[in-house]
């Protein structure tokens, strides 16, 4: 049986394309990719060869997994779009995001810039709103995500955000943790729509 006939459900992966960072980093996306590999599942990705983007899906793909890249086309050059895998060419970044999560059962965020900072905080946002229901993991192992997760617990703090989306998002150090958290949510599967949100109107 292909790898593709034995998914089930797709990690979403979001991470950096840059490749002038540390090599700790590179580490971290070569184990993610592998562990992803590992669980039977399919990686979906940001499409590029280069960078974070690049080690998770050359090492996913090298070591049997299934993976889907979906790149605009004008980064195609820039990101040098990974041809051994197969890719959905889109027109524009929003068509981007939108196909990687109608493709995902799952996100989990590696370091990044801007970009990747940008899907995160979407994601959360549409998880607050209770458009989606799906586990959300912090991957990092230099306290790279201490900030957004300080000030997300912020805002809970603050009460412009409910309590119980703390419950939903995770953080972790290892790359294969990060995808047991996602299987145990998975397992375990929360209907946000039970969560108690004190005054719906304001969601």
């Amino acid at each position: 049986m292909s790898p593709s006939e034995n998914i089930s459900k797709s990690v979403c992966v979001f991470c950096g394309s840059s490749s002038a960072v540390d090599q700790h980093y590179f580490d971290l996306a070569k184990a993610t990719g592998k562990a992803i590999a590992a669980s039977g599942h399919r990686l979906v990705y940001g499409g590029g060869g280069v960078g974070l983007m690049g080690a998770t899906a050359k090492a996913c793909h090298e070591a049997g997994g299934d993976v889907l890249g979906i790149i605009p086309e004008f980064l195609q050059t820039r990101e040098i779009t990974y041809k051994d895998v197969p890719h959905e060419i889109v027109p524009d970044m929003h068509t981007r995001k939108q196909m990687m999560y109608d493709a995902a059962d799952a996100f989990l965020i590696l370091p990044g810039g801007i970009g990747t900072l940008e899907e995160a905080v979407e994601v959360i946002s549409w998880l607050r709103m209770n458009l989606h229901s799906k586990p959300i993991v912090f991957l990092d192992t230099d306290d790279y995500w201490t900030p957004i997760i300080t000030l997300i617990s912020h805002t809970i703090d603050a009460r412009f955000t409910p309590e119980w989306l703390r419950r939903h998002l995770h953080r972790t150090t290892d790359a294969q943790q990060a995808i047991n958290l996602i299987l145990n949510e998975w397992e375990n599967e929360t209907d946000l729509e039970g969560e108690p949100l004190a005054d719906p109107s304001k969601i």
